[in-house]
């Protein structure tokens, strides 16, 4: 969804490479996206991941891309997606949009997590997910350690930020809106497949989830490439 279309906008030349910040506030601020605005980049993107380690359903990866101005302040209230709750994370995800110059997200289901494995799965949605955002990027902010976007050419440089989205607003934005999204998903799954309790637990493995499973194996809906407890994968049952 882009709220600011310059698809044609590409950056001429890639921007100065960005370099790690010193530090982080305590808080999702706005100070490692003014480093990297300071270096030459006119537009940044964060990106956050939900539903990794899942059972069921799709992982799902947010973007929120910023421009270096006008400057505007990140919502009040703006934390990372796991500090909220589910009625703050929607409350928040209205501020957000009108905050950004542009927000997508994108899937991976669980059908092609097992086809592909997770790291490519993961990339695969974030491809989507930046292929709907509507802009170009100088620079990516991920979250964590691992760069499972790899190249993304067209000048865009991906940067990892362990724990990016405690204190990166836009990655804290893009944790937000990604995790409203699919939460939105796995109740709606939930609806067709009642017997897993979806809706409460959102594909993860709590002990109702695990105890449906036990009882009566797993569905298309789950990553049946993975070790799910319980479950003999040679042997899984269709519910």
């Amino acid at each position: 969804m882009e709220d600011d279309t310059d698809g044609a906008d590409r950056e001429k030349t890639p921007p100065r490479r960005a370099t790690p910040s010193a530090s982080f506030s305590e808080t999702p601020s706005m100070e490692e996206e003014k480093r990297i605005f300071a270096s030459g980049c006119s537009v940044v993107a964060g990106v956050d991941e939900v539903g990794r380690g899942a059972l069921g359903g799709p992982v799902s990866v947010g973007v929120v891309a910023l421009r270096a101005t006008p400057e505007v302040p990140p919502p009040f209230g703006l934390l990372d997606s796991k500090l909220l709750s589910p009625r703050q994370r929607e409350a928040l995800v209205g501020p957000i949009r009108g905050w950004a110059t542009a927000w997508s997200v994108g899937h991976a289901e669980a059908a092609e997590i097992d086809e592909v494995g997770l790291s490519a799965a993961l990339r695969l949605a974030g491809v989507r997910a930046m292929e709907a955002l509507g802009v170009a990027p100088g620079v990516v902010i991920l979250d964590g350690k691992h760069n499972w976007f790899g190249e993304l050419g067209h000048g865009i440089e991906v940067i990892t930020r362990p724990k990016a989205d405690l204190h990166c607003a836009s990655v804290a934005a893009a944790s937000i809106l990604a995790k409203v999204e699919r939460d939105a998903i796995m109740a709606s799954l939930s609806l067709s497949y009642p017997r897993y309790g979806w809706a409460a637990n959102k594909g993860y493995g709590t002990p109702a989830h695990i105890g449906a499973l036990k009882r009566f194996g797993p569905c298309e809906q789950h990553r049946r490439s993975w070790n799910i407890p319980g479950i003999d994968p040679g042997g899984d049952r269709q519910a």
